[in-house]
């Protein structure tokens, strides 16, 4: 299926979720780091970029093109910014959906400056007559401009200035192999560790002139999902509550109590996943149940369920898709304090399984 033909999820807007918008976006500018240095995590991606940099220092060459992948909000755009300000470059700022025609690109591509960083954020919803042309510029610094139509048409050759692409994308599958071949570096963006996510609310604490001990970083840490982005905008959150509701200093408790407010849960479930949780467990024994059933149940549309919620239930080992349906794991009935139902299965009398009958549903 081509990228450009479906239609994407609504934006996240829940505290928990990974996209910036709207304010989000100034502040989130103002905390990120500015140099290898001071980024956080990512250490293989980190290292191996600061070799690709500074061997292109020295040759005084533009860097290789760059391509970065990884879920939203782990630092992608946060670090194509840093490697303009490493290679003492300008940046131009782009993204797929933007890039529809042709000649979009071909508008950007020749008013770059030599050694100009370009980054094109969301690169796998780039038009495919964009996409072929990406292909010469990057190998050729070089672009075929069509002037006239049908039989009278002519390709006009334009050389362009050696430049540096950096592309990001959430969905590197969908990039076709001449373009991902062309990038001769490629980054993949894990998800933080716990003690990464101290360390990142630590430094923004700094910039925010915030009081936190290290119980409460941890505290918030251990909800912000894997994810910086998250973990500074719950440090933002907590940080109204400690000054209005409490001296101003963020402690454990602080944390615990601000986020408790935020319906934010200690391993960083929201209303909506508690909700899709809570409907699995109480309502379909835990499952096996179809998603259309499961998202009516919820009241919320297909997709918020397949999109927005689903993928953290699943990686954090909550939930699993099966060919039968969505089925709760142990883990769930855990963390919801619930205990599963006991019915006679295949194993006997006794056995803990969910209701079959729900897979008649589908998938």
């Amino acid at each position: 299926m081509n990228w450009d033909d479906e239609t994407p999820p609504a934006p996240d807007e829940r505290i928990v979720g990974a996209t910036a918008e709207g304010d989000d976006q100034a502040v989130e500018a103002a905390l990120r780091p500015k140099d290898l240095s001071e980024f956080v995590g990512q250490e293989k991606v980190r290292q191996q970029l600061d070799l690709v940099l500074k061997a292109a220092r020295q040759r005084g060459a533009t860097a290789d093109h760059v391509l970065l992948s990884g879920a939203p909000g782990l630092g992608k755009t946060t670090l194509s910014m840093i490697i303009a300000a490493e290679m003492g470059a300008p940046i131009r700022i782009t993204s797929g959906p933007a890039i529809q025609h042709a000649g979009d690109l071909a508008a950007i591509l020749s008013s770059l400056q030599e050694g100009e960083i370009l980054f094109l954020d969301e690169i796998h919803r780039m038009s495919r007559p964009a996409e072929e042309m990406l292909y010469m510029a990057m190998e050729d610094f070089r672009v075929d401009v069509i002037v006239g139509k049908g039989p009278g048409a002519t390709a006009i050759p334009l050389e362009l200035p050696p430049f540096t692409l950096v592309g990001a994308t959430t969905r590197a599958g969908l990039l076709p192999p001449p373009l991902r071949d062309r990038f001769g570096f490629t980054g993949h963006m894990e998800f933080y560790e716990a003690g990464e996510l101290q360390r990142v609310i630590h430094r923004s604490a700094g910039l925010l002139d915030v009081e936190i001990d290290p119980a409460g970083a941890a505290e918030i840490a251990g909800r912000s999902r894997g994810t910086p982005r998250i973990a500074n905008r719950l440090l933002r959150r907590v940080r109204d509550y400690a000054q209005v509701r409490a001296d101003g200093v963020i402690t454990r408790e602080v944390s615990e109590a601000a986020l408790q407010v935020y319906e934010v849960d200690s391993r960083g479930l929201d209303r909506l996943d508690r909700a899709v949780l809570e409907a699995l467990l109480k309502l379909f024994g835990g499952g096996p149940v179809g998603l259309s059933t499961l998202a009516v149940a919820v009241g919320e549309e297909r997709e918020t369920v397949e999109e927005v919620a689903e993928p953290f239930l699943v990686r954090e080992g909550l939930l699993a898709r099966t060919p039968r349906g969505r089925v709760a794991t142990p883990a769930a009935w855990a963390h919801l304090g619930l205990v599963p139902p006991q019915v006679a299965g295949p194993g006997g009398p006794g056995t803990t399984q969910g209701s079959g009958q729900q897979g008649l549903f589908g998938a």
